[in-house]
């Protein structure tokens, strides 16, 4: 579990590093908001396609070689997004870096299951490494690329290159993680079956989460030194905070839901994250700082219990589960953000922002009825 959460943070980093890049590529090309949330939607775009087929892939063959491969390729393409001044050029390789990341996911997030045994905190220690992978990356983009620029970013390639030799180390304990479940899927009784209406709710409701992240991530930075009239540092540090919330988020989530069970604490994190977005839209100034930490709680406890969740209401398809919890619906937010950047462009980015307010309490009433599925 220790070297799959590391190559997780390695992983993951670059999902944050396309947002963090925003507001360079604002103020260096001179990009308007809906040309830079169009480079988010470019890492969204191709991973939203190809997540199900790979979570297909790993639902039927061992695929390994996935996880340094698909790092790799992960930082490559962040690494040469500030290469160049082409457009275009600049969408491609932030979509070429959004296939490895969604490559990653399904097949790690399997194995990370057979691993945890079932453990919800075993797990959450898993989308811990993503975590702090996420909130890592303003203080990697903004150390390399506000010291050296934009034509800086080949820099960023070193978190992929340790990431790679991670799960290189860990192949063995992976192909032991895949026997295990290789033997725990022959195990699996003829009547279990897959209950895809209820995962369906849940990928419902994980997809209005990822919208309010996606969109709150795309544009914190820049929201925050609007409203508190601070520089770049203020927008890294707004930026950072709603990340970094997410690592105390994810621990919290799994203690609370082995205490509590899984559904009601996902509710309740629903139901925190409308307040906390309303007071992140809202509330002017400094306090503004509070707020966002509140909504990357509410954000980030259920985040490694959609996993679990989605694992057992498909129990005979973990692979496909995996991929559209972790990885699809992460996705899926991200072709929101220029629809919300050309809002802001027409109007203001409070009045773009403000919508996100109501998506948290359609994802409580998606969950409000599910119930709790038998952990296999």
């Amino acid at each position: 579990m220790p070297l799959l959460s590391l190559g997780h943070a390695c992983v993951d980093v670059y999902q944050g590093a396309v947002a963090a890049l925003v507001p360079y590529f604002v103020s260096e090309r001179a990009y308007t908001y809906a040309a830079a949330s169009g480079i988010v939607l470019a890492a969204s775009l191709l991973s939203s396609v190809v997540q199900p087929l790979f979570g297909a892939l790993t639902d039927k063959w061992s695929l390994p070689w996935l996880l340094p491969v698909s790092t790799l390729v992960g930082g490559a393409g962040v690494a040469l997004a500030g290469v160049g001044g082409n457009y275009v050029l600049t969408l491609l390789v932030v979509a070429v870096s959004g296939i490895g990341v969604a490559a990653y996911h399904p097949e790690a997030a399997r194995v990370a299951r057979q691993a945890s045994r079932g453990s919800h905190t075993a797990m959450s220690w898993f989308s811990l490494g993503g975590n702090l992978g996420f909130a890592a990356a303003p203080l990697m983009v903004s150390a390399v690329v506000a010291t050296g620029g934009l034509r800086a970013s080949p820099l960023l390639v070193v978190p992929a290159l340790a990431g790679a030799a991670l799960c290189a180390a860990a192949l063995r304990g992976v192909r032991a993680a895949q026997a295990a479940s290789a033997e725990s899927v022959a195990r699996t009784p003829a009547e279990a079956e897959d209950d895809w209406r209820s995962f369906i709710r849940l990928t419902g409701a994980v997809v209005c989460r990822s919208v309010v992240f996606t969109g709150l991530s795309t544009f914190i930075a820049l929201y925050v030194r609007e409203r508190t009239g601070g520089g770049e540092v203020f927008g890294t540090v707004a930026l950072f905070v709603l990340y970094i919330g997410g690592a105390v988020g994810t621990m919290a989530g799994g203690r609370l839901a082995a205490r509590h069970g899984r559904l009601p604490v996902v509710r309740w994190s629903y139901a925190l994250t409308v307040l906390a977005v309303a007071g992140v839209v809202l509330v002017p100034g400094p306090p503004l700082f509070l707020f966002v930490a509140l909504a990357s709680a509410g954000l980030y406890v259920p985040f490694s219990l959609h996993i679990t969740l989605g694992q057992d209401y498909l129990p005979r398809r973990m692979g496909t589960a995996s991929g559209v919890t972790l990885g699809l619906t992460v996705s899926v937010g991200g072709l929101m953000s220029p629809v919300i950047g050309a809002v802001a462009d027409a109007s203001s980015l409070r009045t773009a922002l403000m919508p996100l307010i109501a998506l948290p309490a359609l994802g409580w009433l998606l969950l409000r009825t599910l119930r709790e599925p038998q952990s296999r």
